[in-house]
C-alpha cells in the first residue's frame, strides 16, 4: 500500500505542479458596472472613496453629491455643495472628502476657490476649512495625500486662459500649515497624480493657453516623479514619455503602478487609453483600454479593482457621462 501511495504521488504532483505553472495570468478588463440606480451625469467633477462609499462630487454647475455604496450596489444622493466646484483632484482624509485646488465659475476665466472645503459623508453635510495662501490659490491641479498631508501640484491660476504652474505645496490638516516645496520639473494644468513606493508621479497634462487661442495642444509629454525620501524631483528620460499625450486624465494606485487613465486632447472623442507607469521599473505598460472613453472625472481604488465614473465624452463639455466602470 504505501509503495502505491508513493507511485500515486508520485504522478500527481508534477501534474499539478505543471498545471499551475502554464496558468495565464488574466489581464486587466474594463467592465460597465451595472446598477439598479446611477449617478447623475457630470464632468470636471472628481471621485474619492471613503471606506466602502465612493463619492462623486462637483462639476460644472452645483450638483449634488453622489454616493454608490459598494455593499449595497446602489447610488443615493447626498447634501448639496455650498458653491460651483469644477476641475479638481478630490482626496480621503481621516473619512472625510477634501476639495483643494479647485475652479469655480464658468469658461474660460474660471477663478481658484480660496479656501479647502470639507465634505463629511457620514453626516452628508460640508464645511469650510483654511483658506489656501493666496500666492498658491490655483485650479486644475493635482491633489494626493501621502502620511498624513496632503500635497497639491502644478496647476492654472486664471481657468484656461493663462497661468500655468509647477507649485508644489504641503498642508498638513492636524495644524492647518501650509509649507512650499521645490517646483516641479514642468508646468502643467488639467491633471491627477498618484503616490506609489513614496514616489509621486505626474504623467499628462497641459498647458491650457485660451489666451493665443489654444487649450488643447500644449499636452506635456514629460514624466516628473517626487520621491519623498530624498526630497527631490526627477524627469524620466524621453523614452520613458507618457506614451499617449492627453490631460484630463484620472490617476489611480494599484501596488507600485500609477495608472493613467482617459482623458482629453485635440482628438474629439475622450481617450480611452489606460496606462501604468511602474515606479519600480520605470517603465509604461499599456492596459486594456475604457469602455467609454472620458476626461474630467475621478477614479478609486477598492478592493484591488479601479472604478471610474462620469466624465465627458468628447473633449471640451460634452457629452456628459453618467456610467461606471471598473478594472479587474
Amino acid at each position: 500500500m504505501k509503495k502505491s501511495l508513493l507511485l500515486s504521488g508520485a504522478l500527481i504532483i508534477p501534474a499539478l505542479f505543471l498545471f499551475n505553472f502554464s496558468r495565464k495570468k488574466e489581464p486587466l478588463t474594463w467592465k460597465p458596472v451595472v446598477t439598479a440606480t446611477s449617478c447623475e451625469a457630470r464632468h470636471e467633477s472628481a471621485f474619492a472613496r471613503v471606506g466602502d462609499k465612493f463619492v462623486l462630487l462637483g462639476g460644472r454647475k452645483i450638483k449634488a453629491v453622489n454616493i454608490f455604496d459598494a455593499v449595497k450596489k446602489e447610488w443615493t444622493n447626498g447634501a448639496m455643495p455650498p458653491l460651483e466646484m469644477n476641475h479638481f483632484q478630490a482626496v480621503e482624509y481621516k473619512g472625510e472628502v477634501y476639495v483643494i485646488g479647485a475652479f469655480t465659475g464658468s469658461f474660460p476665466h474660471e477663478k481658484p476657490i480660496p479656501t479647502i472645503y470639507i465634505y463629511n459623508p457620514k453626516t452628508d453635510k460640508w464645511r469650510e476649512g483654511p483658506v489656501i495662501p493666496a500666492d498658491r490659490q490655483r485650479g486644475a491641479a493635482g491633489a494626493v495625500v501621502h502620511n498624513n498631508k496632503i500635497y497639491l501640484v502644478c496647476g492654472i491660476t486664471d481657468g484656461h486662459y493663462d497661468g500655468h504652474v509647477a507649485w508644489f505645496d504641503e498642508f498638513d490638516p492636524a495644524t492647518g500649515k501650509w509649507r512650499k516645496l521645490p517646483d516641479a520639473p514642468h508646468v502643467r494644468d488639467h491633471v491627477s497624480v498618484g503616490v506609489a513606493e513614496n514616489q509621486l508621479v505626474i504623467a499628462g497634462g497641459r498647458r491650457s493657453y485660451f489666451k493665443i487661442g489654444d487649450t488643447m495642444t500644449l499636452t506635456t509629454p514629460e514624466v516628473d516623479v517626487f520621491n519623498f525620501k530624498t526630497n527631490k524631483w526627477e524627469t524620466m528620460p524621453a523614452a520613458q514619455n507618457i506614451p499617449t499625450q492627453r490631460a484630463g486624465n484620472t490617476a489611480a494606485v494599484l501596488g507600485s503602478k500609477v495608472i493613467i487613465i482617459g482623458g482629453e486632447s485635440i482628438q474629439e472623442l475622450a481617450h480611452n487609453e489606460t496606462e501604468a507607469f511602474d515606479v519600480k521599473t520605470r517603465t509604461w505598460e499599456k492596459l486594456t483600454p475604457l469602455n467609454t472613453g472620458r476626461h474630467g472625472t475621478g477614479a478609486v481604488v477598492y478592493k484591488g479593482k479601479v472604478f471610474i465614473a462620469a466624465g465627458s465624452a468628447k473633449h471640451g463639455g460634452g457629452p456628459e457621462i453618467n456610467s461606471m466602470e471598473v478594472l479587474e
